[in-house]
């Protein structure tokens, strides 16, 4: 996408300070402090980092865990998933996979189809409604 930052410097530049902390450092939110946590609308989320579309409102669910969570990404390719051991945890992390920016987790505790929870943070997102 051409909105994508190239370096450092571009990237302090587009994002705010909390969101290059979640998308450059792989920081997390606190929980249930993000915008996007009781939102229920229809449209789609969308990268902060580069705006690459990422998940749709309909695979949203209340997990109950503070952070907005949906069962699937968008399409496989939206998403890519790497290991992530730290904090003595071994966890999947979820990035862009356009941009790279750290999204959150995946876990294996979500509902039916896919059985995931996609453990988003609401600050590496933007919502567009639908239209």
């Amino acid at each position: 996408m051409s909105n994508t930052p190239e370096t450092d410097v571009d990237w302090r530049e587009k994002l705010s300070e909390e969101e290059y902390r979640v998308l450059r450092e792989q920081g997390t939110e606190r929980p249930y402090s993000g915008e996007h946590v009781d939102r229920d609308e229809d449209g789609t989320y969308t990268c902060a980092g580069c705006g690459a579309v990422l998940f749709d409102a309909e695979t949203k669910f209340d997990a109950h865990c503070g952070w907005p969570s949906f069962w699937d990404a968008i399409d496989g390719d939206a998403v890519e998933r790497r290991p992530d051991d730290s904090h003595g945890m071994e966890r999947t992390e979820v990035v862009c996979a356009n941009c790279g920016g750290h999204l959150g987790h995946v876990f294996a505790d979500g509902p039916e189809p896919t059985g995931e929870r996609f453990c988003i943070n609401s600050v590496a997102l933007d919502f567009e409604p639908e239209a």
